[in-house]
């Protein structure tokens, strides 16, 4: 039952994301309602415990990857104000609050303090969604400047968090000596740790595919646990080996791309249906005063007063700095630390989760959704390019490729000198594979019969992948034991490739004859009505006569 329900949760997630990609309500959002819904359905769960243990597991996933996703080329320009914005900002954005939650709301002074320190970062998954899912490339490599900071200033939050519960607990401890080692071991562990994996990934092979992927995920299960061990930050050891490592190449990096993709927003779907799914909805809606009070101050004076006076040396255009005022949204991370607050047996006078549950909830959906909008009022947007290009994540999916050809008998290619190939596209012959020996290709080498010449060239990745159909051609099938010209294709479609059991893959022609169990892989485009219908129907069906 257990499964079937989970099972349940993840397809009605999926339709979340299209609905938020359409609508521009950000997904997260979304699966915070949808836990919501079900706890509201009879749905009962109130285990705090295991809530924590997985915000822990998510978050260390998220930091990671948003480190792994970090273009450094692009952050660079702005790693400054986006380290200051991580680190100083979130201080200053906290001890604000706090001080509002104090003097203005009557709050407890450390306890004001403790919830402003857990709702002081920027929430990466939020902001990375919107900007991807939206495609807010924005101008002075903004987009670039609030992935790092969102992706790097939990840290601070958490260590900030720990300093105040450990004052209200009464613990023992050295609050400098805290915040040095939480800091200062981070750091240090983070480095090494992603030395010592860098250089094991450039010296390890491994045969099967995948298991890059599996020595990355324990690369990163022993970071966060030594480093925590030691008394250091995980969260920021765990950021610095993600941006490290996904700044480099190496053998599998596409594997553990692909891998992290999917990883990743199962653990985001999870995390955020179980903080709705926690939550009560009686007693959000008597938080809800005090956390819409906290949310637009934290919107309107405490973000942006800190996002001023902290870049003001940078002299930053006005526009820029409200967008980057507007972009604090609020979020898992948040909700994770308000958890571990729960957790502490703290002594605190105050709904302290669903607070923070509900500042998170107002901020994703009132902020999040004001983004695009505002984002072209302002004048933000640059249409030049497309913010993708500043995840690591994207880019590595496009990457080269290589394509195989073998001259046959007969061949008008026999005989001709490879500076003789005129090759009109970005391509190049890579190398010339003749009679078991690989052969570098030069301009006057001549190519032989049965030569296999190999050309590279950059991939092409379909971000939607809908363009692409294959099917394997079943017995008693219309198009079995006939050639590719006798098919009478669509207009809008084309075969570009057969792969057949003992030939391996086939570049069809129109004389190509197709078998039963043939796999067929097609290109799909969308009918373009200004195409004259004779063109389409006499040379469209007919393209691969051409070949």
């Amino acid at each position: 039952m257990h499964y079937l329900i989970i099972g349940i949760i993840l397809i009605l997630a999926l339709f979340a994301i299209r609905f938020s990609n359409k609508h521009g309500i950000p997904a997260l959002l979304l699966f915070i309602v949808l836990g919501m819904a079900f706890g509201m359905g009879g749905f009962e769960f109130e285990d705090f415990e295991f809530a924590d243990s997985f915000a822990t597991v998510a978050l260390m996933v998220i930091m990671f990857y948003g480190g792994f996703g970090t273009s450094w080329k692009m952050a660079k320009p702005v790693a400054k104000e986006a380290i200051i914005l991580s680190s100083l900002g979130v201080v200053a954005t906290a001890l604000v609050t706090g001080l509002f939650c104090h003097f203005v709301l009557g709050l407890e002074l450390l306890e004001g303090m403790l919830i402003g320190s857990v709702v002081g970062s920027t929430d990466f998954a939020s902001v990375s969604n919107i900007l991807r899912s939206k495609n807010l490339n924005l101008k002075f490599n903004t987009a670039s400047l609030l992935e790092l900071e969102s992706g790097s200033n939990d840290p601070t939050a958490y260590t900030m968090t720990m300093v105040f519960l450990s004052v209200i607990i009464g613990s023992k401890v050295s609050i400098p000596i805290l915040l040095l080692s939480q800091v200062a071991i981070g750091i240090a562990l983070g480095f090494a740790f992603a030395f010592g994996v860098g250089k094991l990934l450039k010296n390890l092979q491994f045969q099967a595919d995948g298991l890059h992927a599996v020595f990355m995920a324990s690369a990163m299960l022993i970071t966060y646990s030594a480093t925590g061990m030691l008394g250091g930050n995980g969260y920021l050891a765990l950021y610095i080996l993600g941006i490290y490592l996904g700044n480099m190449e190496f053998r599998g990096k596409r594997d553990i791309v692909f891998f992290f993709d999917g990883f990743t927003e199962i653990m985001q779907i999870g995390l955020f249906f179980i903080l709705g799914l926690l939550s009560d909805f009686t007693k959000f809606i008597e938080a809800f005063p005090l956390a819409l009070a906290i949310m637009v101050f934290m919107t309107v004076i405490a973000r942006p007063v800190s996002i001023y006076g902290l870049m003001l040396p940078f002299h930053l255009k006005r526009n820029q700095l409200n967008m980057i005022s507007l972009a604090g949204i609020r979020g898992g991370a948040a909700i994770a630390f308000a958890i571990m607050a729960v957790n502490s047996k703290a002594a605190i006078s105050v709904d302290i989760y669903h607070i923070v549950f509900g500042i998170c909830v107002l901020s994703s959906l009132i902020q999040g959704s004001l983004m695009p909008p505002l984002a072209k009022r302002w004048d933000m947007l640059d249409p030049s390019d497309t913010v993708l290009q500043t995840f690591n994540y994207y880019q590595d999916k496009a990457e080269i490729g290589f394509l195989e050809t073998k001259i046959p008998s007969g061949s008008s290619l026999v005989g001709t000198q490879v500076k003789d190939l005129n090759l009109q596209f970005n391509f190049i012959v890579a190398k010339i594979e003749r009679d078991g020996k690989t052969i570098v290709p030069r301009g006057p080498m001549t190519i032989e019969e049965n030569d296999v010449i190999i050309i590279g060239g950059e991939t092409h990745f379909d971000q939607s992948g809908q363009d692409l159909i294959e099917f394997t051609i079943p017995r008693g099938h219309q198009w079995g034991n006939k050639h590719v010209k006798e098919l009478k294709l669509p207009i809008d479609r084309l075969i570009i490739m057969v792969q057949r059991k003992g030939s391996g893959t086939i570049v069809p022609s129109g004389d190509t004859l197709l078998l039963e169990d043939d796999k067929v892989i097609m290109i799909k485009v969308e009918h373009d009505s200004q195409i004259p219908e004779t063109d389409q129907a006499g040379e469209g069906n007919n393209s691969h006569e051409r070949k």
